[in-house]
């Protein structure tokens, strides 16, 4: 049995390596592909938005859906793609964020299947202009990406994580800032990076010439024939002889051929119908091109702009031509509503859209090269014109490089995260010096042994429950009850805030302590309705319950605020019994440890070591509260004992050996004894049960 296990070994090892090694590839390769594909749609929100009509178009739906409300799903779209991808760049909430790629993969695979079979588009826009795809490759593609989706789905929680989990929200939306701001940038100016045939630097004519050399499309003639009432279809290689009479022809493309870059580019004289396009392209000084591809939506905001840059031109003897899709109406209607002196010209619609996401831009050429392109929002004045025009005479370009581009990304994205991920390292080298000097500081004993005499306590809750005449009476009760059988343990009721001052002069506090169920996270102010730290501690109350579920569930009681209401109980010299636990969704997942440190992380840690030694944990699974169910003692003590170690992470051993550290849900006399043995487990916060002097004085008992 030895040999056969030790020869199974070596083979496991390299499988489980083999299987880190692909999901490693499966996760690098969707967020690689994500963050590439959210960014080029980010970077030019209307191309996206014009995809997406496209595929309305096809569906027969273009009516139904506007267009702002395409705009805000393609920045949407670009934002979820792009933050998806930095999740699993940094593997932050694997879980979730594995569901929401395999079900984003799931619905694009669909999408893809149906282009390759209807083909309503020949490019399905995943990536943008940057790269085009044929739908094949593109439903090819969806395939490989889904596959490796499921897989990290399924393999979530192997991922390993580049970043510590409390400095998590901070990437994630920073991501989703940065997605949605690039966008509205890009839409008030201009694509940072041009993709197009039509950016700067290139010449339109150039790149409207077909090589003499290049494949020409090819057709094939199909002729329909007819003999004794049979018809058949014949081709040039096969035509039959004149017994067969003619009935039909059908000519059919079999390739396409060579289609230049720009093959859709022309300039119409809405006057006199002249072409005008070879001579704007030949023209050997500079032209400017308006570009609106329907006058009727373009913004007539900068009319006042635009009509000093046509007195510019015309002064400087420039061509300035106006370039749009629209018809005699919304021409007439430009006019009028602008006192337009220019030329209008036509040009296909999307040809405009192709040339400028801008509606109106500005274009500058010289013999057909651009030389510039402006949004309508960064219209330059004359004053720039000037050295605009002066640069373009000594050969300068007029467009910062894509270099100096991508430089600002990097300055504006990845180096924020780099310097997140160094300010991270530095706190896990100042944490890990800390508890290597909490380790070797030589700790004086007072004892003879080395067992940690922490306090055991049973606590408390009645909530809302009880009178002022009815608490009064439970109080004095368990107190006589307490005083004539002392406790082995500290004993605390923690009740609503019309018992306190009454309660606290009933009780004799060497058997029962006094705390309240809550109290402000503000000092003092206009908060009707509000109970301070203050106030609670001037009843004659020592304790104080925070961070219980109820509060964080039905009143929206977040870490923030639950680190006031500490500090404020502390400064008042309450202490405090902090409650911790997950739900139900959360212990099925197995994310109770996430959730506990992510809760004491949030609330508590900040504290000094002397104030933390003034905080008593209670954890209380929420799914075991008033519901009868109860966490096994093993349960209990695993993840109490989790509870410890992390306390010790942060302040030492000997903090975490002194912390009291309760157990909350459905804790009856009965269970309590088994709960109450095991050595992480130092007493209960008890709900309903503290309600009744016998029950809760059988919980206490546990202690005997």
């Amino acid at each position: 049995m030895n040999n056969q296990k030790n020869n199974d070994t070596p083979k496991s090892a390299p499988s489980r390596r083999s299987c880190k090694g692909l999901l490693l590839f499966c996760r690098l390769l969707l967020a690689a592909t994500l963050i590439f594909s959210g960014f080029v749609k980010a970077i030019d929100p209307l191309g996206t938005q014009y995809k997406m009509g496209d595929y309305l178009v096809a569906l027969g739906l273009a009516d139904i859906f506007p267009a702002t409300t395409l705009l805000v799903a393609a920045v949407l779209l670009s934002t979820l793609e792009f933050t998806l991808g930095v999740l699993l760049l940094f593997a932050i909430m694997r879980r979730v964020v594995t569901k929401i790629t395999v079900a984003l993969m799931a619905a694009m695979t669909l999408i893809s299947l149906w282009i390759v079979v209807n083909n309503p588009v020949s490019d399905c826009g995943c990536f943008g202009d940057a790269i085009h795809l044929t739908n094949w490759q593109t439903f090819l593609k969806n395939i490989l990406l889904l596959a490796a989706a499921l897989f990290a789905a399924f393999n979530a929680i192997k991922m390993r994580r580049i970043i510590s989990k409390r400095s998590q929200w901070i990437v994630s939306n920073y991501s989703v800032l940065f997605s949605i701001g690039l966008s509205l940038y890009c839409l008030y100016a201009l694509p940072l990076f041009d993709f197009r045939p039509y950016r700067v630097g290139n010449n339109i004519g150039q790149l409207m010439e077909i090589p003499a050399d290049a494949p020409q499309p090819e057709y094939e003639t199909r002729f329909i024939m007819e003999k004794n009432g049979e018809r058949r279809t014949f081709t040039l290689e096969d035509y039959p002889d004149s017994t067969w009479t003619f009935i039909d022809r059908q000519t059919h493309q079999i390739s396409e051929g060579y289609v230049a870059p720009i093959h859709d580019f022309s300039i119409i004289d809405t006057e006199n119908q002249e072409d005008l396009t070879q001579q704007v392209l030949g023209h050997e000084g500079y032209t400017f091109l308006l570009i609106a591809p329907l006058l009727e939506s373009a913004s007539i905001n900068e009319f006042g702009e635009i009509d000093d840059l046509y007195e510019y031109a015309r002064n400087h003897e420039m061509p300035f031509l106006c370039l749009t899709a629209s018809g005699d109406e919304g021409i007439a209607q430009w006019i009028n509503t602008t006192g337009a002196e220019y030329p209008i010209c036509n040009t296909d619609e999307t040809t405009l859209r192709t040339m400028i996401r801008s509606n109106p831009g500005l274009m500058l050429l010289k013999q057909g090269t651009i030389l510039g392109k402006w949004s309508h929002n960064q219209l330059p004045d004359l004053d720039r014109m000037s050295q605009i025009i002066s640069k373009a005479e000594q050969g300068e370009p007029l467009q910062t490089s894509t270099a100096q581009r991508l430089l600002l990304i990097v300055l504006w994205f990845i180096l924020p995260l780099a310097l997140l991920k160094l300010a991270d390292h530095l706190w896990k080298w100042t944490a890990w010096f800390q508890r290597k000097r909490h380790k070797h500081q030589p700790h004086i004993q007072t004892n003879k042994t080395l067992t940690t005499m922490r306090k055991k306590i049973v606590a408390g809750n009645w909530k809302m429950n009880l009178n002022l005449q009815e608490g009064l009476s439970l109080a004095k009760e368990l107190n006589e009850v307490l005083k004539a059988d002392k406790p082995n343990c500290g004993v605390i009721i923690c009740t609503p805030f019309i018992h306190l001052a009454s309660v606290a002069q009933a009780i004799d506090k060497s058997v029962l302590e006094l705390g309240a169920e809550n109290c402000a996270d503000k000092e003092k102010g206009a908060y009707t309705g509000e109970v301070s730290a203050e106030m609670v501690k001037s009843t004659g109350a020592d304790y104080v319950i925070l961070g219980h579920s109820e509060r964080r569930g039905y009143y929206a009681e977040t870490p923030e605020i639950l680190k006031e209401k500490v500090l404020l109980a502390l400064k008042n010299n309450l202490k405090v019994i902090f409650c911790i636990g997950e739900s139900l969704e959360e212990r099925e997942a197995e994310k109770q440890n996430e959730v506990v440190k992510a809760e004491l992380e949030g609330s508590v840690f900040n504290l000094s070591e002397e104030d933390f030694r003034k905080i008593i944990i209670a954890y209380e699974p929420i799914w075991a509260i008033g519901t009868g169910k109860t966490a096994t003692a093993e349960q209990a003590e695993e993840i109490h004992a989790y509870i410890r170690s992390i306390i010790a992470d942060r302040y030492g051993k000997a903090v975490a050996d002194d912390t009291t550290i309760l157990y909350g849900g459905s804790c009856k006399a009965s269970n309590a004894p088994e709960l109450f043995a095991k050595p992480d487990i130092d007493g209960g916060l008890i709900g309903g049960a503290s309600l009744k002097v016998a029950d809760f004085k059988g919980i206490i008992d546990a202690w005997k």
